[in-house]
């Protein structure tokens, strides 16, 4: 295919899947549950942090989390005790585990009351085409309560070479303006066209049988030659595009 052929081919594709239909298979429907700002973002934030293994099982436990939590998530993130947290402790989703949640509610609760909430600490340290720093800034802002050093690994750094596929899953759902109804869209202080694509074993196969991306490992670097390839074909809403290489990958087997 020649580039025009591509663009055309992945735009069909992005037609295909991103739409209502999507959500029934993907735990974007966590945040799809709620209609106050900060449960939308605080479901989105932990359903996409165990957004690694068998979809079904994220789906099973990302509703399990919810429920742990009263199914009220900003309320139970601003006014837990002690006790609560300890029902916390029978959760688990592979490696993450209920020490690792009630670090996650700490880290949320500093970041509501201490700095203006999610949007603003991803808004603050944005750049023109890119959130890489932001989500490292996030990082450090998430863990300056006490916390189990182990749960650090369960937020990646892209500064550290890491693709964050979870946490760029996360900012598309925040972020892009879906006319479609699958990301929300509820942050406009970051513009879509910022955004980075979910790099996972799927969108990165694909991409590379496709010829967008010619690194091997999923990591940073590969990150930044997909958004470049994507950004071509679309610079506004480059991400969107993620939805057809995930598509063609999990759906189709491409």
């Amino acid at each position: 295919m020649n580039k025009k052929e591509l663009k055309e081919f992945l735009d069909e594709k992005v037609i295909q899947y991103n739409n209502q239909d999507f959500i029934e298979s993907d735990p974007v429907q966590i945040p799809h549950l709620f209609t106050l700002k900060e449960d939308i973002e605080i479901a989105g934030f932990l359903s996409a942090s165990i957004a690694w293994g068998n979809r079904k099982m994220i789906i099973k436990n990302s509703h399990r989390m919810m429920e742990l939590m009263g199914n009220t998530p900003y309320d139970f993130v601003m006014s837990h005790s002690e006790e609560d947290l300890t029902r916390l402790e029978t959760f688990v989703h592979r490696t993450f585990n209920g020490n690792d949640f009630a670090g996650f509610i700490k880290g949320l609760q500093n970041i509501y009351k201490n700095h203006n909430g999610l949007e603003a600490v991803f808004a603050k340290n944005q750049e023109n085409d890119s959130l890489q720093k932001s989500i490292s800034e996030f990082k450090k802002i998430f863990f300056e309560t006490d916390h189990l050093a182990r749960t650090q690994k369960h937020i990646s750094d892209p500064l550290n070479n890491s693709a964050a596929k979870r946490i760029n899953m996360y900012l598309r759902w925040m972020v892009r303006q879906d006319t479609k109804g699958v990301d929300l869209g509820i942050w406009k202080s970051i513009p879509p066209s910022a955004l980075s694509c979910p790099l996972d074993v799927h969108s990165g196969n694909v991409a590379r049988k496709l010829e967008i991306l010619s690194r091997k490992q999923n990591d940073a670097k590969a990150l930044a030659e997909l958004d470049a390839a994507l950004r071509k074909m679309d610079a506004q809403d480059p991400v969107k595009y993620d939805f057809a290489l995930f598509g063609l990958g999990v759906f189709e087997g491409f």
